[in-house]
């Protein structure tokens, strides 16, 4: 299947549950806002939701896939007609996740206080006690969906191996499903209290996405059965791999959840929530681009690799960067400058103000300037775990966050850009990140930036130019509109979103970016890699 396929495959499912999770967020702004209860959620979604990010769609999947695939080929079995040692492998690992994610919910949920005091210095500046008491009470029940997520990323990684993508690209439609429903048929008018019915619902989307995979997995003919821990050698090197792959691969993740921290102890309240409704608008492209590419990638170029194909797996990833540019480009630069009327056509009604909008706009333009690098992260870091290297992003990312606690540090002690700061630092280290990672790679000849790749990215940096102006020039007569009824606001954000990408499409291909053989070849599904 192609690096292409797959990606279409991936992304239009994600498209599916960020959809989905629009919905959920604008519902939430309307019946919770963006004040003290809503912050509360977003802090309490946060630790698991960290973990959801780094399992489900990082380092577990980066450790995983590439050593099952290699187990699978060998095609190996336990005995004449045993189990096939792919399987017995998952079931070693299963042996060791499952009691230790058993013990560490447990733990925390029964002392759930010095973590959220650590990561919310007791709402300092913007609620105190009382906040703080709602944010320990709504951890204690948004904390089993990291088991059971954790649980999901290992099925899902065995469905990744077996080229069934689609499975667990599906999983996440239900948490926003749950979310929904929560906020549709069991919301009150106390923000607080429709701010608790959606900690339950995380929680029972958890439960949810397990059963989901497991009956999938059962449908594939993968059965894994419960058996006494085994720590085999090739566990071992699992674990030796996963932890530093979190690190690398979740420095997004850990960046964004020391903004949090930040916000929720010494920022002024709602600042939380401004972050949070930024992030998603730019996390939809982040989601839709990266992850769906970075998955889509790993197992190709850990196959190549594996054959000694390295001028294959050089060409792979060269042509996963011009697709993530051909649709990371124009998301920066729509996200930077409509930023306003995103935030208003999406978000504005009920609870959430126009202040709200202002703030959440101001916060969002600067975290689309990252956007094309947090989407490069997802396609550069295949190119280390499919060798076997995790210490490498490990050490980057360690630099990156190191840059990103300093600089938030500044901005929020030594300027008065106060949320706005917490964003520039957050955009600024993503491209730290993506510039080591890629110089690393080409000094040990492992990447080179081939010359379509140059070519191509120049003329798609114009095409995102011209549309960039012509956003400028359409967003003072749009924006007034975007009020009133869901479908007029939706009707008119797309008076602006549907010129902006034909002006995009049609430059790129007017200035030679792509050809429409090609295009042909993508949407016939032939084999692009």
């Amino acid at each position: 299947m192609s690096l292409v396929k797959n990606t279409a495959t991936i992304g239009s499912l994600t498209l599916v549950s960020r959809v989905l999770g629009f919905v959920r967020d604008m519902l939430m702004a309307r019946y919770v806002g963006a004040g003290f209860a809503n912050d509360v959620f977003n802090v309490a979604w946060r630790l698991p939701n960290l973990f959801r990010a780094l399992f489900a769609e990082g380092a577990f999947s980066a450790a995983f896939v590439p050593m099952f695939n290699r187990v699978v080929a060998g095609g190996e079995r336990e005995g004449e007609k045993g189990l096939p040692i792919g399987l017995r492998f998952a079931e070693d690992v299963l042996s060791i996740l499952l009691p230790f994610l058993a013990l560490f919910t447990t733990l925390i949920m029964v002392f759930p206080k010095p973590i959220v005091w650590l990561i919310t210095f007791g709402f300092k500046e913007s609620g105190g006690a009382a906040k703080f008491e709602f944010a320990t009470h709504l951890t204690q029940i948004t904390f089993p969906y990291l088991a059971l997520i954790s649980l999901v990323s290992l099925m899902g990684g065995i469905m990744n191996s077996l080229n069934r993508f689609w499975v667990n690209a599906a999983a996440p439609i239900m948490l926003n499903i749950c979310m929904i429903a929560a906020l549709v048929f069991f919301r009150s008018d106390s923000t607080i209290e429709t701010a608790r019915n959606q900690a339950i619902a995380v929680t029972v989307s958890g439960v949810a996405q397990l059963l989901w995979l497991i009956l999938a997995a059962r449908a594939a003919g993968v059965r894994l059965k419960l058996k006494r821990p085994t720590l085999d050698p090739q566990v071992k090197k699992l674990l030796q791999m996963i932890w530093p792959a979190a690190i690398g691969q979740g420095a997004i993740q850990f960046n964004i959840l020391i903004i949090t921290m930040l916000a929720a102890g010494f920022l002024p309240q709602g600042s939380v929530s401004y972050i949070y409704y930024a992030d998603r608008l730019n996390q939809l492209p982040l989601a839709l681009v990266g992850i769906g590419v970075g998955t889509a990638i790993l197992p190709v170029i850990s196959r190549q690799i594996g054959g000694g194909q390295e001028r294959e797996a050089i060409h792979t990833q060269n042509r996963a960067i011009e697709l993530s540019l051909l649709l990371a480009l124009p998301a920066a630069v729509g996200l930077a400058i409509a930023s306003t009327a995103l935030i208003q056509a999406t978000f504005q009604s009920g609870h959430f103000t126009a202040a709200d909008t202002h703030a959440s706009a101001s916060v969002l333009s600067v975290f689309a300037c990252g956007l094309p690098a947090y989407i490069l992260i997802k396609v550069f870091t295949p190119g280390y775990y499919a060798r076997a290297d995790t210490k490498t992003p490990v050490r980057i990312a360690l630099i990156e966050m190191a840059c990103n606690m300093a600089l938030n540090l500044f901005f929020v002690f030594g300027t008065d850009l106060s949320y706005v700061g917490l964003a520039i630092s957050g955009a600024s280290c993503a491209w730290i990140n993506v510039a080591l990672l890629y110089l690393v790679l080409r000094r040990r000849g492992q990447f080179a930036v081939d010359a379509q790749l140059k070519r191509r990215a120049i003329r798609l940096a114009l095409a995102a130019i011209a549309m960039g102006a012509l956003l400028i020039f359409l967003e003072p007569y749009i924006l007034p509109h975007l009020v009133g009824s869901l479908v007029i606001r939706a009707m008119w954000l797309l008076a602006l979103i549907v010129p902006a990408a034909a002006c995009y499409f049609g430059c790129a291909f007017l200035f030679g970016a792509f050809r429409w053989s090609e295009l042909k070849a993508v949407l016939l599904r032939r084999r692009l890699t």
